[in-house]
């Protein structure tokens, strides 16, 4: 069967990152001609498709750039962001809205002004607000500020999607809206500074040597995906459902921190205490996603456990890491 994306020109926007390096793979797979833009070179997460794709430098945060790299593209995956932890997005929410709302709204101008076909709205359950019914359902999303710990982020991430809205209905560009969860597995970032849950608790536990400070008490929850997963849900989205409504994207496995860092001790095989320490910000009590949606409106769920995921993960960095 010919795949929707065989021949067809599609500009990945942060394709060299953890997410849109396996996206970029998944489409050249399908057989997609992939345009890759964003500042640096993508040589280490690209390196099985470097000679399959083109790639593009450009700094997003100019219109001038966007036009360029949205050229005589069909498909627009927009993945582009500035992503913190929690630290991060707490001490600089202005820097974290104003960049983030500006790459979406250059990307969609460009995007329209060049003819693309379609185009994905990558958002984010950040914007989400902490008072929202859980699970979340799609038509909470703009209720009352998102929670604190991703106020920037998550406002930049409701001005996106107004953005994608209203250039679908006045330019008629099929847009497809993805509100992603926590995404995690292999090529995710385990070296900086801001590290997302799974990543920075995966490398303190390997870093360790016999104890490990976790922030919070443990006991909140969330729920994880696989990266495999949220590429399968980007690609079905913008193929079957670019209509300008958000889809949730994640798991209905709930689990809590403390149950987390207990999976990650055990599968890598580290003999590590773990103290939690309450006086460090652990974000909401529970936040998860409402998937029911997706499934209507695609058949999608996860195919892959936390458990599964997870050991693919540490297999990845055990054999990855400095």
């Amino acid at each position: 069967m010919t795949s929707f994306f065989q021949g067809k020109n599609v500009l990945v926007t942060g394709g060299g990152g953890f997410l849109g390096s396996h996206l970029v793979e998944h489409l050249v797979q399908a057989g997609a001609r992939v345009r890759v833009a964003q500042r640096s070179y993508p040589r280490v997460n690209l390196a099985a498709v470097l000679d399959r794709i083109e790639f593009v430098p450009a700094d997003l945060c100019q219109l001038s750039e966007c036009l360029k790299t949205t050229a005589g593209m069909e498909i627009v995956f927009d993945l582009a962001a500035k992503v913190e932890g929690i630290t991060g997005n707490t001490d600089h929410p202005g820097t974290i809205f104003s960049e983030n709302s500006v790459i979406a709204l250059n990307m969609l101008k460009a995007a329209s002004v060049e003819g693309a076909d379609r185009y994905l709205c990558v958002s984010s359950t950040s914007l989400y607000s902490s008072s929202a019914a859980v699970p979340t359902p799609e038509e909470e999303g703009f209720k009352d500020d998102p929670s604190p710990s991703s106020l920037g982020y998550g406002w930049a991430k409701r001005v996106a999607e107004l953005g994608a809205k209203f250039y679908d209905d006045e330019f008629k560009m099929k847009t497809a809206i993805i509100r992603l969860g926590n995404v995690y597995g292999p090529r995710d970032d385990f070296s900086s500074k801001s590290l997302h849950v799974i990543p920075a608790l995966i490398r303190k536990v390997f870093a360790s040597t016999g104890n490990i400070d976790v922030w919070g008490s443990g006991n909140q929850t969330r729920s994880f995906t696989y990266v495999a997963d949220s590429v399968e849900a980007l690609m079905l989205a913008t193929e079957r459902y670019a209509v300008a409504d958000p889809l949730n994207v994640g798991s209905n496995e709930e689990v809590s921190i403390k149950e987390l860092i207990e999976m990650i001790i055990r599968l890598s095989g580290k003999e590590v205490n773990v103290r939690f320490d309450t006086t460090k910000p652990e974000g909401p009590t529970r936040k998860i996603a409402d998937i029911s949606k997706i499934k209507r409106k695609l058949n999608w769920a996860p195919s892959f456990s936390l458990e599964t995921g997870l050991r693919e993960t540490i297999d990845w960095y055990n054999t990855h890491r400095p």
